[in-house]
Parts: structure tokens; sequence; C-alpha cells
């Protein structure tokens, strides 16, 4: 039994250096390891909390850019059909503005045409009237039926203004004479 003393009492020495000398040391290694995992596992807690701040700035901030470009493809459509609206204006205007030109040079082609054939008709109007006066007043019967015509004319027109009717007949001898000076 006395082994047994020295045995326990050898094991207790042992247990009692364990204890002042190494458990401290392990216990201090154990507590730093449990700091440090610990702090592990705070920095992987924060750095998870992190990340799902960041993802939900990223999915706001991706909403956001979303919401942004759907503005900027409406404001830009707007634009754009504004602007096409703004150049149909334009356009049919220009087409108005062509028109409308286009229409005064037809009128002004057709009052240029129209003058020129009046003129050109005035003159054949007098030489033709030239001729017929001058065939009708070759003969002296004629002259005279002619003259005749013409105031019965003068007369129906003017009815009761016959110094009217006097001039003419003075205008009508003067005619007749100047025609006869030239037949």
């Amino acid at each position: 039994m006395a082994v047994l003393f020295s045995e326990i009492f050898a094991f207790l020495i042992i247990l009692l250096v364990l204890y002042r000398y190494v458990w401290p040391v392990l216990s201090r290694m154990a507590t730093r390891q449990q700091d440090t995992i610990q702090a592990q596992v705070d920095a992987s807690e924060t750095a998870e909390r992190d990340l799902e701040e960041s993802q939900r700035r990223f999915e706001s901030a991706l909403v956001e850019a979303r919401d942004e470009v759907a503005k900027i493809r409406d404001t830009a459509r707007a634009d754009a059909e504004r602007i096409r609206e703004e150049l149909r204006e334009q356009a049919d205007r220009e087409v108005q503005r062509i028109r409308q030109r286009g229409a005064e040079q037809l009128i002004a082609q057709r009052d240029q045409t129209v003058r020129q054939l009046q003129g050109e008709m005035g003159g054949l109007m007098m030489a033709l009237a030239e001729r017929i006066i001058v065939e009708s007043l070759s003969h002296d019967e004629r002259r005279v039926s002619t003259v005749d015509h013409f105031l019965d004319e003068l007369d129906q027109m003017a009815g009761s203004e016959t110094n009217e009717v006097g001039a003419r007949l003075s205008v009508a001898s003067s005619m007749s004479s100047t025609s006869g000076s030239r037949a």
C-alpha cells in the first residue's frame, strides 16, 4: 500500500504542477484561441451584415437605376415624339408654303398670259375692225348705211341725250370724210 500512496502522492504532485504551471498556460492558450475564434465569428457576422447591407444597397441602387433608365427612355420617347411632331408640322408648313407659292406663280403666269392674250387680241381686233371698217366704208352706199346704223344705235342707247349724239355725229361724219379721203 505504500507504493500506492507514493504513486497517489506522485500523481497529486504531477496534478499540482500541471494545475499550477501548465493549466494557466493551457487556459490562456484556450482563452486566446476562444477569443480568436470569437473575433473571427464576430468578423464573419459583421461581414455577413455588411454583405447583406451591401446587397440591399445594390438592389436599391439597381431599382433606382432601372427607374432612372425607364424615366430616361420615357423622356427620350417623348422627345422623339415631340421632335417628330415638330418636323411633321414644319414639313406641313413647308408644303403649304410651296403650294401657296406655286398657286401664286400659277396665278401670276395666268394673269400674264391673259394680259398677253388680251394685248394680242386687242391688236387683232383693232386690225380686224380696221379692215372691216375700211371694207364697209369703201363703198358710198355701205358708208351711208353703216353711219345710219351707227346713229340709230346711238339714238337707242342715248335716248334723250341729243348732245352726245350730236357730238358722235360730228365724229362719225369726220370719220366718213377721213375714210372717203383714204378710199
